[in-house]
């Protein structure tokens, strides 16, 4: 069949067209498998915020993967070509034209989370630029991501609404038990009087 050293060629260049195919079948998976999972955080995230990473160091990206994490959003990396392909079908669509370079996207449900916490990262790294984002399929620039930082939380404003329901049932609690006190008091005065008399 195979004769000699050409044979041997032969069978090794066979053998690694195959496990060549096979590799590259591996790739394609996995490549889906990722796009899949991108495409489920588009099509459920509240906003996305792009910015560039280049020149940071492993230890500054963990920081910011773990602020990230800590204010309930998340941080991916990926090639932008896989990125643009989950991005089809989603409301943040809009951010495609800014996935040029080395590029990060911080998302989260809270439209308020990611974009706070990319801010203040940006302000102490100053390799990490923010280039916009989106918010549902209102494309931001930096200037309307930085307004969204400065707005409160989802927890902030719950806890201001809970305050401000909680507020007028003390306030008519106190008032319903101030006439009851004050009659107290009255009935008292006149039980004191009386036995004073």
């Amino acid at each position: 069949m195979f004769g000699g050293a050409a044979g041997l060629t032969r069978r090794s260049r066979f053998w690694a067209k195959a496990a060549n195919r096979r590799e590259l079948a591996v790739e394609r998976a996995a490549k889906k498998e990722a796009v899949e999972e991108l495409h489920e955080v588009f099509k459920t995230t509240g906003v996305a915020v792009v910015a560039h990473y280049s020149g940071l160091t492993v230890a500054q990206m963990q920081k910011l993967r773990m602020q990230m994490k800590q204010a309930g959003a998340s941080v991916k990396v990926s090639k932008n070509r896989l990125a643009k392909i989950a991005l089809e079908g989603t409301d943040v669509v809009g951010i495609g034209s800014l996935l040029k370079g080395p590029t990060v996207i911080a998302t989260s449900n809270d439209p308020v989370a990611a974009p706070k916490v990319a801010i203040e990262f940006a302000k102490a790294n100053e390799k990490f630029v923010i280039l916009g984002g989106s918010m549902g399929s209102t494309v931001l620039n930096v200037d309307s991501v930085k307004a969204l930082a400065s707005l409160p939380s989802l927890d902030e404003l719950r806890g201001k609404l809970v305050g401000l329901i909680q507020a007028p049932a003390t306030k008519l609690a106190q008032l319903a038990n101030a006439p009851a006190a004050k009659v107290a008091r009255v009935i008292q005065a006149h039980a004191s009087k009386g036995e004073a008399a």
